[in-house]
């Protein structure tokens, strides 16, 4: 199992440059996980895509719904002071520090392409062509 951030779910279901190691990411372990966070970060990313034409309504929720689907049974609530902890100590914010909170309270790699993430969290976190060669951070 790993943690994925939004930006990862959003490249896998949406399409855009990180799309083929999102998928790769997928096919090497489908075993996904995220925090609750994830629902309210993807569907602000489904609006933006709505707004731009890139997507219609119809699309965007059922983009919602199968990212659903995938992270069932492996949603999680961060410990609020391992989160507060985590980006007051980095600098990340609350949002990014709920993934790596969730990531270590599961002894998971968090996989994201977030630049902050990975320079503040480099026992934790991993982009995902890294990810894709070595499995560890």
């Amino acid at each position: 199992m790993i943690v994925v951030d939004t930006n990862l779910l959003a490249y896998f279901f949406l399409g855009g440059t990180g799309t083929a190691p999102a998928r790769d990411v997928f096919l090497r372990d489908p075993e996904w996980a995220a925090p609750m966070l994830w629902r309210s970060e993807f569907r602000s990313v489904l609006i933006q895509y709505v707004r731009q034409g890139h997507l219609d309504v119809e699309q965007a929720i059922l983009a919602y719904k199968m990212a659903q689907r995938l992270l069932a049974g492996r949603e999680f609530v961060p410990d609020p002071a391992a989160v507060i902890r985590l980006a007051a100590a980095s600098g990340c914010t609350a949002y990014d520090s709920e993934f790596v909170a969730v990531a270590r309270q599961l002894r998971a790699t968090l996989v994201t392409s977030d630049k902050a993430i990975l320079a503040a969290f480099p026992n934790t976190a991993i982009a995902p062509a890294r990810w894709l060669k070595t499995g560890a951070p």
